[in-house]
């Protein structure tokens, strides 16, 4: 249960912080992605944050014998670019510079009942079922 309180309490966090930073304004995101128009840099410091936070943070967790909440930590272990990473890293950044939506912000906000929210999580989750099915047939 404790993991699972805790799980919640970073999604908030998280989510909180999409919010105050702007990410869940599609026009804010597309006037960063746009350098050569209105382009606002503002996100930058967002995504420099954020990369210092976790940079920092790992040197302080990863010294620990496990997490707090679970019997042993759990890290990706692959670390081969190959095609499938390229291509699924490169439609995302399409997507994300066609709509100004990447998931997390998506799902944030959602719970402002923005019509284009609901209409890019509806295509995403069609998208990752299409995906599912697609790789089991």
């Amino acid at each position: 249960m404790k993991s699972i309180l805790s799980a919640l309490a970073a999604g908030l966090v998280f989510g909180l912080g999409l919010i105050v930073s702007g990410m869940v304004n599609p026009a804010k995101v597309l006037n960063f992605l746009d350098i050569a128009g209105q382009w606002d840099p503002s996100l930058a410091f967002v995504m420099a944050g954020a990369a210092g936070t976790v940079f920092i943070g790992y040197r302080f967790v990863l010294k620990r014998d496990k997490p707090l909440f679970e019997d042993r930590f759990t890290l990706p272990t692959a670390t081969r670019i190959d095609a499938r990473l390229a291509s699924g890293a490169a439609l995302f950044g399409v997507g994300w510079g066609l709509v100004g939506f990447c998931p997390g912000p998506a799902l944030t906000a959602l719970g402002t009942g923005a019509m284009p929210a609901l209409i890019f999580t509806a295509a995403m989750l069609a998208g990752m079922a299409g995906w599912r099915w697609l790789v089991r047939n």
